[in-house]
């Protein structure tokens, strides 16, 4: 089923999760130990993230420096697949720009689809150092709203290769994220919310956002997306906080805020008692966002269920 079939047809808020593939060369026992968990919540879609290639420079005996290119974390078709047909659950696969070509998006989106796959998030993706080299006759997908163009294509039949006659048509219900306290990138709000409106003026269904810490900024964001005509379901995305590291890192990393009181109570608590934060402050969005009638949650799991665990007991959901 479609995200936004499970949205629309459901009278109250969904939760959702997003896990991450094991490293290249890992073992998938965890990850599986993490989905028996979270299926005990009966979420209707879960999101698995895709990785591209890494620059990595290893230094010579002689002071020079090889490049190497590694993949981190191969392995999202296959744990899509292993959600759909072993839990029942809709699988959403992240779809990128960096690190592929249009025709092995392409390939992969079919891949999908004989899967059985309906759903993907298009996103551009982390900048991990390493630009994908475009031999002749091949081309890339450099934004976001690009690579949703090119999946809407398909939506109606129209792939790559253009001389293909009567080629079937995909059915895929496409995402795509969202910055409350806007993208890093963009030079003001203004351009980042028109940013958005482009992509689901492409095609784009739904929004899910990236993670924020105060729901203020996630309701002032719904606001101004409405305002300029974006009327998809806008899905509030969630991280507990689980160190008190993630103080610097979360900031460093997203680009977002962590309001004062959060910081404080963390700053102020052992180490032991640090979770217990994190999930304390997750259930009281969590419970605003519910009385607001947030369409869903969207949990940022990872591969540690621990959190999400400790917070649906405190919710008895």
């Amino acid at each position: 089923m479609r995200v936004t079939e499970h949205l629309y047809k459901s009278n109250e808020t969904l939760i959702s999760f997003e896990i991450i593939p094991p490293k290249r060369g890992g073992d998938i026992k965890q990850l599986l130990s993490v989905l028996e968990d979270l299926v005990k919540f009966n979420p209707p879609f879960i999101d698995i993230t895709s990785h591209s290639a890494e620059v990595l420079y290893e230094e010579n005996a002689d002071g020079g420096y090889n490049m190497k290119i590694k993949r981190k974390r191969p392995g999202t078709l296959g744990i899509c697949a292993l959600i759909q047909n072993k839990y029942g659950i809709d699988a959403v696969p992240h779809v990128i720009c960096n690190g592929f070509t249009k025709e092995e998006t392409e390939d992969f989106l079919i891949e999908l689809r004989y899967l059985g796959i309906d759903n993907v998030l298009a996103v551009r993706g982390d900048d991990s150092g390493y630009k994908k080299q475009v031999k002749f006759g091949r081309s890339i997908n450099e934004y976001a709203v690009d690579l949703v163009k090119q999946i809407s294509n398909m939506n109606n039949g129209h792939y790559v290769e253009d001389t293909l006659l009567d080629a079937d048509k995909t059915n895929f219900c496409v995402g795509v994220g969202g910055y409350p306290e806007k993208h890093f990138e963009a030079p003001n709000m203004d351009l980042d919310i028109k940013y958005a409106k482009e992509k689901v003026d492409a095609g784009a269904e739904y929004i899910v956002t990236q993670m924020f810490f105060d729901n203020k900024y996630y309701y002032e964001y719904v606001e101004r997306c409405r305002e300029v005509g974006i009327g998809v379901p806008i899905i509030p995305g969630l991280k507990m906080l689980t160190s008190r590291r993630q103080l610097t890192t979360l900031p460093k990393i997203f680009s977002i805020d962590l309001p004062t009181d959060l910081v404080n109570e963390v700053s102020e608590a052992k180490d032991a008692n640090i979770l217990e934060v994190g999930v304390n402050w997750a259930a009281k969005q969590v419970e605003d966002l519910i009385n607001n009638s947030s369409p869903a949650i969207h949990f940022y799991i990872m591969q540690n269920a621990r959190p999400i665990n400790m917070l649906m007991k405190k919710l008895n959901l």
